[in-house]
């Protein structure tokens, strides 16, 4: 049946409303970001700044080591988006192409974890890294988390798409295990792979809590800790600084957001 011009306009009108609806907020705090406090006290409803300022982001500048925790932050997220990519690979391909005993309580054994949130098992997980000295150190940001049982998941969903007899065939030519894994099925699953990637990489990115517990000084803690800190500076909350701290911490999960977005639609248009 053919769509009807007022049926597409209405359609593009109730998208462009829901839009604006998750890019409001964003756009307010980007907009209070540019103002000075009094101003953003007095009328925090005003769409636009009397005059755009960078007060608030040379007081975050001046308040806090930016760089050192954005590397932080980066060198976390891409640590642990890299290891999840190159364990869920094998992992999703035993569940989803091979055959052994065990392997349909493994599979539940995956799904189980997905409903267990990290905050239930930090006190142990925390007791084992301070026994080995690992706190406050890169290795505790990103070791707990280089399995991933949501990517295993994925993967192994993804993989039954593919035909045994590709497999079989790479086989037959001698190609091993990790190379049917790695070279065969590692570029056919692209998109689910990518969207590991931005899922992972946001998340981590945006972690405030296992930072908190597992850094105790400036030298691995995250952006998002050091965003909760410019709120406790001074005797009151500057909310323009708090504004341009959360702006520059968005900037670059929304970059790699944007970069791989067509990856991400090639997923989703391949499940549809």
């Amino acid at each position: 049946m053919r769509e009807s011009p007022l049926s597409r306009v209405a359609l593009h009108v109730a998208l462009g409303l829901v839009a604006i609806l998750w890019l409001g907020p964003y756009a307010w705090m980007v907009l209070g970001s540019f103002k000075s406090l009094h101003e953003l006290i007095t009328a925090p409803n005003a769409p636009l700044p009397s005059s755009f300022r960078l007060d608030a982001y040379k007081q975050v500048f001046a308040t806090i080591p930016v760089g050192r925790y954005l590397l932080n932050t980066t060198v976390m997220a891409l640590l642990i988006a890299g290891l999840q990519i190159g364990l869920v690979l094998p992992a999703g391909y035993a569940l989803g192409k091979l055959r052994f005993a065990g392997q349909r309580f493994a599979f539940i054994a995956v799904l189980a974890c997905l409903l267990i949130p990290a905050q239930v098992t930090f006190v142990p997980v925390f007791l084992m890294l301070a026994k080995v000295g690992l706190v406050n150190s890169m290795t505790a940001l990103v070791l707990p988390f280089a399995a991933s049982a949501l990517g295993t998941f994925m993967v192994r969903q993804a993989l039954q798409s593919v035909p045994d007899e590709l497999i079989e065939a790479a086989r037959m030519d001698g190609a091993s295990e990790l190379t049917i894994v790695y070279r065969l099925l590692g570029p056919m699953l692209a998109p689910t792979l990518v969207s590991l990637f931005l899922l992972s990489f946001v998340f981590h990115w945006n972690d405030y809590f296992w930072p908190l517990v597992m850094t105790t000084d400036e030298h691995v803690r995250t952006m998002p800790l050091a965003v909760a800190l410019l709120r406790e500076q001074g005797t009151g909350v500057r909310w323009h600084i708090v504004m341009a701290g959360n702006v520059i911490l968005s900037a670059p999960a929304l970059a790699v957001f944007a970069l791989a977005q067509k990856h991400l639609l090639r997923a989703v248009a391949s499940r549809a």
